[in-house]
C-alpha cells in the first residue's frame, strides 16, 4: 500500500509540474503576441481549441447532454468570475515581465485562506494572516507603489489573484456533484462568449487607446493572424486544454498539501521564459518579493499540513 502511495505520489509530482510548464508555455504565447493582435481575438480561437478538444471528450464519455442540466446558474457563475480573473491575468502580461504577473498570482492561495472565512464560515488561524501579511508586503517589495506599472497592469495581476481564489471558492462545492470536464467545458464557452462581446464592443474604443499596452490589447481592432500567427493561437488552446487536464489528474493522484508546492516551480518557468524570450531579466526587488510570497505561501502549506496532521 505504501508503495503505491509513493507512485502516486511521483505521479502527482510529475504531472503539476508539466501542468505549470505547459500553462508557462501559454503566457509565452499571449505576451508575444499582446502587442500584435487582441486579447479576444487569441480567447477566441483559443477556446474554439478547448471547447472542441473538451466537447469529442465529453461525448466519448456520455457527459456532453448533462453539460445543461447540471446547475447550470452556479456554472454560469463561476465561469464569470474565472473569465475575468483569466482575462486580467493575460492583459497584465502585456505590460509587466511574465516572472511579474506570475509572482503577483501566486498570492492566490493567501485570497483563499482570506475567503475561507467569510464563504465557508472557517475561522483565519493567526498563522494565516501572518502569511497573508507577508505575501502582501512581497507584491509591495516587487512593484514600488512609486512606479507606473503599479498602476493598471499590477492592479490587473492583483485582481486575477482574488478573482482564481474566489472561483477556487465557488468551485469547491461544484466538485463534489459535477464532472471536472463539465465545468472546464463551461470555462471554455464562457471565455469564447466574452470574447465576442469584447469584438463586438471593441470598435468603440478604437480612437482612445493612447499609449496604453493594456487598453491596445484590449481593444485592438481584429487583425487576420499569418499562418505562423493562427499556429500559435492553435498551439494557446492545446497548452490550456492540456495543461487543465494535467492540473485535474495531479489532484486526484496525490494530496492538495503534496502537490500545491509545485505549482511554484511556475515562477521558475516565468523567469526562464521572460529572459529567453522577451529579455526580461528580474530585478533585485522582483527576485526578493518573489522570494516573500513564495516563502510565506510554503510556509502556510506547511502550517496547514501540520494542524491536519494533530488533528487526526
Amino acid at each position: 500500500m505504501q508503495h503505491a502511495a509513493r507512485n502516486n505520489r511521483t505521479l502527482a509530482a510529475s504531472l503539476i509540474v508539466a501542468a505549470v510548464g505547459i500553462a508557462a508555455m501559454q503566457d509565452v504565447v499571449v505576451k508575444g503576441l499582446s502587442g500584435i493582435i487582441p486579447v479576444y481575438e487569441a480567447i477566441i480561437v483559443r477556446s474554439i481549441v478547448s471547447v472542441t478538444i473538451i466537447g469529442i471528450w465529453l461525448q466519448a464519455k456520455g457527459l456532453l447532454r448533462g453539460l445543461f442540466s447540471s446547475l447550470p446558474f452556479d456554472l454560469l457563475k463561476r465561469s464569470m468570475v474565472m473569465a475575468t480573473a483569466y482575462f486580467s491575468f493575460v492583459l497584465s502580461l502585456a505590460e509587466l515581465p511574465i516572472a511579474t504577473s506570475v509572482s503577483i498570482y501566486f498570492t492566490m492561495p493567501f485570497f483563499v485562506a482570506g475567503l475561507a472565512g467569510w464563504a465557508l464560515g472557517e475561522r483565519v488561524k493567526l498563522y494565516r494572516w501572518i502569511a497573508i501579511i507577508a505575501g502582501f508586503a512581497g507584491v509591495l517589495v516587487m512593484l514600488r507603489p512609486d512606479r507606473s506599472s503599479f498602476q493598471l497592469a499590477a492592479l490587473l495581476a492583483l485582481y486575477s489573484a482574488f478573482a482564481y481564489a474566489l472561483g477556487q471558492m465557488m468551485g469547491r462545492k461544484l466538485s463534489q456533484s459535477i464532472s471536472p470536464l463539465v465545468v472546464a467545458q463551461w470555462q471554455g464557452m464562457i471565455y469564447g462568449a466574452v470574447g465576442l462581446a469584447l469584438l463586438i464592443v471593441a470598435p468603440l474604443f478604437h480612437d482612445h487607446l493612447g499609449d496604453s499596452k493594456v487598453l491596445s490589447f484590449l481593444f485592438r481592432p481584429w487583425v487576420w493572424p499569418t499562418a505562423f500567427q493562427w499556429l500559435l493561437l492553435i498551439a494557446m488552446g492545446l497548452f490550456a486544454t492540456v495543461g487543465s487536464i494535467l492540473f485535474t489528474e495531479a489532484y486526484r493522484q496525490g494530496e492538495a498539501n503534496f502537490v500545491a508546492p509545485f505549482e511554484y516551480t511556475g515562477l521558475l518557468w516565468a523567469i526562464i521564459n521572460g529572459v529567453l524570450f522577451f529579455g526580461d531579466y528580474p530585478d533585485l526587488y522582483t527576485l526578493t518579493g518573489a522570494g516573500l510570497v513564495i516563502c510565506a505561501g510554503l510556509w502556510m502549506l506547511h502550517k496547514d499540513y501540520q494542524n491536519r496532521a494533530h488533528s487526526t
